[in-house]
C-alpha cells in the first residue's frame, strides 16, 4: 500500500515486466487477481441545476460525458491518428466552471496507435477515460502531490523501437488506471481483467520513440504533472486518437 509519504523500495529488482511501457516485455502473470471489472472511469450524474462546464476542445459529447463531474484536472492525450505513435498532451484545469488549457506538449503513444480493446502485446494504447491516482519512479520524489513510490524496479534498460536508448524512461511515471488496482504502486502486478488485457500503462518520460502502450512526454513535463496533479481535484487522463476523442 502506498502512503502519502514517499515510499522508497531499495530492491534488487528483476527487469521490469510490464506490457504497457516503452522497454517492457509481455505482462507477467498477476500475483493477485481481483474479480472486480477494471474499466475506464465513469461519470457521476450531474444535478439538473448544476451549471455545465465549458467543453474541452476536441472532445465530443460521448467522451465529455465519460469525464467524472468531480474531476477538476484532465490530461488530454490526443493521438495524430488511429495507427500513429505520435500524439499531443495538454493539461486542462477547471476554474469557475471553465476548462483552462496548459501548454501543448509533443508526446508518443503505442507504436501501432490506439485500441478500443487493448490486449497485451498489441503495441497499441488503450483509448478511454482513466483515473490518475498513483505515481513513482527511479528518481527521488520531485514534489509529487500524488502518492509516490521510489524503486529500483523502475530501471529501464535496453533500446526502443527506433534504436533509441530507454535509460531514464521511468525516472518519473504516473500510473494510468487501466486494468490495475488504484491505490497501489505503479509496479503492482494486479490485473483485474487478467494478464491478457495488458497493464502497466503509464505516463512516463519520453525516450524519443514509440511506446508499447504508454504515453510519454519530456522529463520536465512529467515533473510538472507530478507537481500539479492533485488527488483532491480527482485528476483523470482522456486518451485516444483525435477521431475517437471527437465522438
Amino acid at each position: 500500500m502506498i502512503h502519502r509519504r514517499t515510499a522508497v523500495a531499495l530492491l534488487s529488482a528483476s527487469p521490469l515486466l510490464l506490457s504497457g511501457c516503452g522497454g517492457g516485455a509481455e505482462a507477467a502473470p498477476s500475483r493477485s487477481q481481483d474479480d472486480r471489472p477494471a474499466s475506464p472511469v465513469t461519470a457521476s450524474p450531474t444535478p439538473a441545476n448544476s451549471p455545465q462546464p465549458s467543453g474541452i476542445p476536441g472532445l465530443g459529447p460521448r467522451t465529455t460525458a465519460a469525464i467524472p463531474e468531480r474531476a477538476e484536472q484532465v490530461v488530454v492525450a490526443s493521438g495524430r491518428g488511429e495507427n500513429s505513435p505520435l500524439s499531443t498532451v495538454v493539461l486542462y484545469e477547471r476554474d469557475d466552471n471553465v476548462w483552462q488549457p496548459g501548454a501543448s506538449w509533443p508526446a508518443h503513444n503505442g507504436k501501432d496507435g490506439w485500441s478500443e480493446h487493448h490486449m497485451a502485446g498489441d503495441l497499441r494504447s488503450p483509448v478511454g477515460v482513466y483515473g490518475l491516482t498513483d505515481a513513482g519512479g527511479l528518481l527521488a520524489d520531485p514534489g509529487s502531490r500524488l502518492p509516490y513510490h521510489r524503486s529500483y524496479g523502475f530501471t529501464s534498460p535496453g533500446t526502443g523501437f527506433e534504436g533509441e536508448p530507454l535509460e531514464g524512461s521511468f525516472d518519473y511515471v504516473i500510473a494510468v488506471n487501466y486494468n490495475r488496482k488504484p491505490g497501489t504502486s505503479p509496479l503492482d502486478w494486479t490485473r483485474p481483467m487478467g494478464a491478457s488485457r495488458g497493464g502497466g500503462v503509464w505516463l512516463h518520460v519520453d525516450h524519443g520513440g514509440p511506446t508499447h502502450a504508454c504515453v510519454s512526454v519530456a522529463k520536465a513535463h512529467m515533473k510538472e504533472l507530478l507537481r500539479t496533479l492533485d488527488p483532491d481535484r480527482h485528476p483523470v487522463v482522456v486518451m485516444g486518437h483525435a477521431g475517437w476523442l471527437a465522438r
